[in-house]
């Protein structure tokens, strides 16, 4: 089947078998050609041990296929029973205050509990038995939403025990995790690995080397728990393709090293909630509050662009109202239709709307589907359907168009500047969206890079931002780069150890950057400095010693941005104004074209066309690129929540 492809997530266990007819036959009408099933359904293929009833799983597939739809199969390891409970009841995950996690909604269980990964895997192995050869299989998904609802660290008997073998694995001798933990300082050295505890429920803060190796820890186990489930898919069924729905804006575990045994990355979209939940402005959040932030969508996308190798979907895409924010309004007219389009201008294969059908039960029964809960269209049923219509009167294919800006993004420093932020709210995610929000703002395509990278071929600009600690791969990359680079603030101001390296941060060679980090100044970030020629800087501040070229400084003759060649460094984190004028500023360095768009307004090219969407609630008016040959839907005149595509010249 081509891509891209419109899908949805349809529950048949939750309906009467009488309605799964009709649904499948209106799900081919609206043009829908992907449902995902099954994530959350253990309890119905197995309500007691051993009590297998896969029968109406194999006949709900029947159903969809005998209408051209196609099925991926989550494995429903999210939501296990309540007698696997009963069997292993020390399978709960424990919160930071010790106490274990009850039964009664979903995700209890710890990823560390090897007897419950191995009750995934039989599950795993049913599954791939009773369904594996089904025509109507298109593809499985792995649980659903890794770590949602704080659900990766555990401090539980399972969890102490994998990471006392995890560090012995990792360190080998005792003398050696002494050494790397700091342990002399504070009397913390150990004798042995088996007097180390996992690192809450300390006096005060634990080591943040022991913190930074818990978190390495748990997100290995996230690695590891998922690669059984695709090792048993693989082997059955090579030809399809094994994808995990990841989550937005959330970092606790690695997953680039998830993604090693995935065939695509996908994630939930939800862009209403998700700024609603956001440290985004009150300013923002009203501007906004019925369409979403313009660049959180687009940065997710490029980030689990990055994750899948270049193959992703959104395997959840909101379709009006929410449950779990603290306000859920519903969408502005339209936002349904752009979020999708703006999903497919970035990359996406596919866009499933979450859900067939509003729930009119427990917890979820305040979420909308496409349909309402009386089985009538709701909004966004219609704009699904006129989605599905228009990529296939379009044609679009091909891939998105490689940037010539690439940013790098690293989850282990997102870890670490939340265990020493040394300034409240300091975050390696959002210094990277400092720095992609501008350029999205100029209409400049951005790559997200893995912190493994060993070369930025073809790149005019390499941004790494907030980089916790540098690796082989990533100096090496820097050191052969004929690009520009942007780096800082606190990249290379820590080892992988946690310590403060010798040279001082930003640890770079004296030949490319000649600088050394004297002093840190972490302030309150409403007692911002102005900056000579514009923007203020403040709640982290550097202060340098250098002989590369100061391009910025602040009032206090303090320097800010400095330039050695075509590296620069950034010494403080900066309020929009500056980070626009930063951004700007290298991009007229690195000659990389812009676009001039209204504001709200954002754009993405894939293949041969650029699609542009209009986050504003009022219409604007987009210029005409010189590199278009005219609009193929949609015009120069934009709506509100409305889409253009341009066809452009040549093939990008």
């Amino acid at each position: 089947m081509p891509f891209p492809a419109v899908g949805v997530c349809y529950y048949p266990e939750h309906w009467p078998v009488e309605w799964w007819e009709e649904d499948a036959h209106r799900m081919a009408e609206v043009g829908i050609q992907y449902v995902r099933i099954g994530e959350f359904a253990w309890s119905r293929l197995e309500p007691s041990p051993g009590d297998l009833r896969f029968d109406w799983l194999v006949q709900s597939m029947d159903t969809l296929g005998r209408h051209g739809l196609k099925v991926i199969v989550g494995t429903p390891t999210a939501t296990p029973p309540r007698w696997m409970i009963d069997k292993h009841p020390d399978m709960l995950a424990v919160d930071k205050h010790g106490q274990a996690r009850g039964f009664g909604s979903r995700r209890h269980y710890d990823f560390s509990h090897l007897g419950y990964r191995e009750e995934c895997a039989r599950i795993t192995r049913l599954l791939i038995e009773k369904i594996g050869k089904h025509p109507a299989l298109a593809g499985w998904q792995t649980d659903n939403e890794y770590g949602c609802h704080d659900t990766i660290l555990s401090y539980s008997e399972a969890a102490r025990q994998g990471f006392r073998k995890w560090l012995e694995a990792r360190y080998g001798t005792i003398e050696a995790l002494n050494e790397a933990w700091g342990a002399v300082f504070w009397s913390m050295d150990y004798n042995r690995f088996d007097q180390i505890d996992l690192p809450n429920l300390t006096v005060t803060e634990a080591a943040p080397a022991h913190w930074l190796d818990f978190r390495r820890y748990s997100s290995d186990q996230v690695a590891a728990f998922n690669k059984v489930q695709f090792d048993l898919m693989k082997a059955a069924r090579p030809d399809l393709p094994v994808i995990h729905n990841f989550m937005g804006r959330f970092t606790d575990f690695d997953h680039y090293d998830v993604a090693r045994t995935l065939d695509v990355a996908s994630w939930d979209s939800y862009p209403i909630g998700h700024l609603a939940v956001s440290n985004e402005s009150d300013e923002v959040k009203a501007t906004y509050f019925r369409q979403g932030e313009p660049d959180a969508q687009g940065l997710q996308h490029d980030i689990y662009r990055a994750v899948g190798h270049g193959r992703w979907w959104i395997m959840e895409q909101q379709p009006g109202p929410v449950n779990w924010a603290e306000y859920n309004p519903d969408p502005l007219p339209g936002m349904a239709r752009l979020w999708a389009w703006e999903a497919f201008a970035h990359g996406a294969e596919v866009v499933s709307y979450f859900r067939w059908r509003q729930a009119p039960f427990s917890q979820e029964q305040m979420h909308a589907g496409l349909l309402r809960p009386d089985s009538e269209p709701a909004p966004a049923y219609h704009e699904a359907s006129q989605v599905a219509r228009e990529l296939k009167e379009l044609g679009i294919g091909g891939a998105a168009r490689k940037g010539r800006v690439a940013i790098v993004y690293d989850y282990l420093s997102e870890w670490a500047w939340q265990i020493q932020p040394q300034a409240k709210g300091f975050s390696h995610h959002q210094h990277v969206r400092n720095c992609y929000v501008p350029l999205r703002k100029r209409g400049v395509d951005v790559d997200i890079l893995p912190p493994s990278t060993t070369d930025f071929p073809g790149y005019d600009l390499v941004i790494i931002p907030a980089l916790f600690s540098w690796n082989d791969a990533l100096r090496t990359a820097i050191a052969n780069f004929e690009g520009h680079l942007l780096i800082g603030p606190r990249s290379g101001s820590k080892t992988e150890n946690f310590s403060i390296p010798q040279a001082l941060g930003p640890d770079l060679p004296q030949n490319l950057l000649d600088a050394k980090v004297t002093r840190v100044d972490s302030t309150d970030p409403r007692r911002a400095v102005s900056v000579k020629g514009g923007g203020a800087v403040g709640h982290w501040r550097e202060r340098l010693d250098t002989r590369a070229q100061v391009v910025l400084e602040d009032e206090e003759d303090f320097p800010v941005l400095v330039a050695q060649g075509k590296l620069n460094y950034l010494a403080a984190s900066g309020d929009r104004a500056l980070m626009q004028r930063v951004i700007d500023h290298l991009i007229e360095e690195a000659d990389v074209p812009t676009l001039d768009l209204p504001a709200g307004v954002r754009c993405r090219v894939r293949g041969k066309w650029r699609v542009y969407f209009n986050y504003g609630d009022t219409a604007a008016n987009l210029a005409p690129a010189q590199d278009e040959k005219g609009y193929v839907l949609g015009g120069a005149q934009i709506g509100p929540a409305g889409v253009t595509v341009a066809l452009l010249a040549t093939d990008a």
